[in-house]
């Protein structure tokens, strides 16, 4: 690889995603399933190159971020407490058997109270900064534990964490749910009557959602429409309680589409339009920032 050339890793629980740079370009990019839950720590190193063993030519820069830098992954890279920039901490090395791989992992960032912790989302929100310099406001990254991110000055001073995605996955999968929802389709106005019942009256969310099979029961209702019927209940609960994050505040989704846009239509209902970014882009990006500071300390 020339002088410019490094490697992006997105390294999650349940995925490895990695893209060969040539500084902010990519040249080529790969993926597999060995995310951080399948490995144990000796598993890390072989099921890297595996993945982009055939990239190195000689001693390459590997960026990572995400799970692997858990107690449970490669090595672990120690939480930064906010208020703190999204990449303040230098990145941890990760010892290598093969003289070919530099492996730095970035730490994720704490909050001590009310506690939350996040790994990942820190190097998508630097992405972010770096694309959109002096942007303040709030960023939320949907996915199975979406986080809220209170942004000033370039730094994270605040974060907080909600469960949905897993809540919606645990529910549809594993739930007396499961026989009332489709995996696929959407009903738009289905979804609407959900945000509205599950913003209106979020104490009420456990009798809503039973109240989703007995309307099947009864009524025989549309497995599509009952599937975006609960995505809406669940947002609308998650979006009161996140309300002093969002309201009267500059707004920014980062992720894919197919998270970001319920979100959007969420916020849209409450007159709160958000800034939409490419997960993947965003990652990149944080990932690239922290190669460029590495290169400047080196």
């Amino acid at each position: 690889m020339n002088e410019t050339g490094w490697i992006a890793v997105d390294w999650g629980t349940s995925h490895l995603r990695a893209w060969r740079m040539a500084g902010e370009t990519v040249r080529a990019e790969a993926h597999s399933d060995a995310g951080m839950g399948t490995l144990n720590r000796a598993g890390f190193e072989p099921a890297l190159l595996a993945l982009i063993g055939d990239w190195l030519e000689g001693p390459t820069d590997v960026l990572a971020c995400g799970m692997v830098g858990s107690r449970q992954g490669w090595v672990e890279a120690p939480y930064a407490a906010v208020p703190c920039a999204p990449l303040g901490p230098a990145p941890v090395r990760a010892a290598c058997a093969d003289p070919r791989l530099r492996v730095h992992v970035i730490p994720g960032l704490k909050q001590p109270k009310p506690a939350d912790v996040m790994r990942g989302e820190e190097t998508q929100i630097a992405g972010f900064l770096a694309r959109n310099p002096g942007w303040d406001g709030v960023i939320c990254l949907p996915g199975t534990h979406t986080k809220w991110a209170h942004i000033s000055a370039g730094e994270v001073v605040s974060f907080q964490t909600f469960m949905t995605g897993e809540l919606y996955f645990t529910l549809a999968r594993h739930s007396v749910l499961r026989h009332s929802l489709a995996d696929a389709g959407w009903d738009a106005e289905a979804f609407a009557e959900g945000l509205s019942d599950g913003m209106a009256r979020p104490e009420r969310i456990a009798a809503r959602l039973f109240g989703l099979r007995a309307t099947d029961l009864l009524e025989g209702s549309a497995p599509d429409a009952t599937r975006a019927r609960l995505s809406g209940l669940l947002i609308g609960a998650e979006l009161v309680a996140a309300r002093p994050y969002w309201l009267g505040q500059q707004v920014a989704l980062i992720g894919a589409p197919k998270v970001t846009a319920p979100y959007q239509t969420a916020l849209d209902a409450q007159a709160v339009p958000a800034r939409i970014a490419d997960g993947a882009e965003m990652v990149r990006a944080g990932l690239a920032s922290a190669y460029a500071s590495l290169r400047e300390t080196a």
